[in-house]
């Protein structure tokens, strides 16, 4: 039983962190000007870094299309919203982690497929490689919690069908 509930504990820290990171995510896409602003201000020593420039010109694109379209933002709240439903799709591990382990396969999906989002729409929309990377870096830290949550569900399944057989 103490190793079950120490299994339990580790699959519930790691879905906790991974709601978490999706919520923090998801609300950051509500302010982006303005964090866009903060990132420009805190970069000014470094205005003559390429990435720089890159945070400049997109808060100035930002600037502009939220003054003269601000209904484009509307794409950014339901980008937001998707991933805080995306995050309460992950209650259900929380409740019971082996019946609803395809829900971490979905999400493992999920991160695995921004790769290709980003370097096909990335080049298709004129995104620098590098800004493309860090994109790709969501899925790719994403994917640590999601493999570690697998095993540990795994592990745990194993362990209470051996229980189950005693």
């Amino acid at each position: 039983m103490k190793s079950e509930n120490k299994i339990r504990i580790i699959i519930k820290g790691w879905v906790i962190f991974f709601m978490a990171a999706l919520v923090f995510s998801g609300i950051t896409a509500f302010f982006l000007e303005t964090e866009l602003a903060w990132i420009e201000h805190m970069m000014v020593q470094g205005r003559n870094l390429p990435l720089y420039f890159w945070i400049h010109k997109v808060h100035a694109a930002l600037q502009i299309t939220n003054q003269e379209y601000p209904f484009l933002a509307y794409g950014f709240d339901w980008l937001a919203f998707a991933h805080l439903v995306i995050a309460v799709a992950f209650v259900g591990v929380l409740q019971d982690p082996i019946r609803n382990k395809w829900i971490i396969q979905f999400g493992t999906i999920a991160c695995m497929m921004i790769f290709p989002l980003a370097f096909v729409a990335g080049h298709l929309r004129s995104i620098p490689f590098a800004w493309q990377l860090i994109d790709c870096s969501f899925g790719a830290v994403g994917l640590i919690p999601l493999t570690l949550c697998k095993r540990k569900i795994d592990q745990l399944e194993k362990l209470l069908q051996r229980k189950n057989t005693v």
